[in-house]
């Protein structure tokens, strides 16, 4: 069931996001050679108490799975596309790593989803291109994102970018809403058709998260039960904004 967001809500959404999107950058400030998943997740765990906010994925437990999710941000390194986890198996960074961090705030008791891709010193042209069409994406998306429009608009706005880079479209993974939970209706898809799908209203809040990789669009759930891993072992890239529809147009909730 879709539940459209009041102006109150939408307001401690705006202010949750802005908290998320500066604790994602503040990460990014410190990822280097040398650095571990293990150690980024303990500086989130520090940012979100200074932040007043809480991380929304500690300790969610998604439909389907056995055990609530273990640390405060997702760490995903090259071909781990979603959902790493940071504080199991920890690993240390090395140049020329692509690195993904994706996390949630819980503010007020309502929540933001934020994800951005990041590099480790130096990176191969290709995985370079791969992070900008990436970030292009999740911007084609937003702007498609209308009221009037349908999340297929979205997902066939998304397709155009991949599709014109050569990239593949990671099978099977979507945004979401998002607000009440982590994951609410509607589904948000990365391809799509446009026309199709549900209408965007006023008061929806959604996460748009292209994912693109280097080769196949076929993906892989690793034994942890969370991450996700590209098929044929090639880099991935994910960005995500949390969105809300209004009669003016998207707006940004997580910058």
């Amino acid at each position: 069931m879709i539940k459209l967001k009041t102006p109150e809500e939408i307001a401690i959404l705006t202010i949750g996001g802005k908290k998320l999107a500066g604790i994602l950058q503040d990460l990014k400030k410190i990822v280097a050679p040398g650095v571990s998943t293990q150690e980024l997740d303990d500086r989130a765990v520090e940012l979100f108490r200074e932040s007043g906010g809480k991380p929304a994925f500690l300790g969610y437990r998604p439909e389907g799975v056995k055990r609530p999710y273990p640390a405060s941000v997702c760490v995903s390194v090259n071909s781990e596309i979603v959902h790493g986890i940071p504080n199991e198996n920890s690993k240390e960074l090395k140049e020329g790593d692509v690195v993904t961090l994706d996390s949630g705030m819980l503010y007020e008791g309502m929540i933001t989803d934020h994800a951005i891709t990041v590099v480790v010193g130096e990176i191969d042209k290709e995985s370079k291109r791969l992070i900008a069409v990436t970030e292009e994406s999740l911007y084609a998306g937003i702007k498609a994102a209308r009221i009037g429009n349908t999340v297929g608009d979205i997902g066939a706005a998304i397709q155009a970018v991949g599709d014109k880079a050569g990239f593949g479209i990671c099978e099977g993974l979507c945004g979401h809403g998002v607000g009440y939970s982590v994951h609410e209706d509607p589904f948000v898809p990365n391809i799509g058709v446009s026309g199709q799908g549900v209408k965007l209203e006023e008061g929806l809040v959604i996460a748009i998260e292209p994912m693109f990789t280097l080769g196949t669009d076929r993906i892989l759930a690793l034994d942890d039960e969370y991450t996700y891993v590209t098929a044929d072992g090639k880099n991935a890239a994910h960005f995500e904004h949390t969105i809300v529809i209004t009669k003016d147009g998207p707006r940004i909730l997580t910058k």
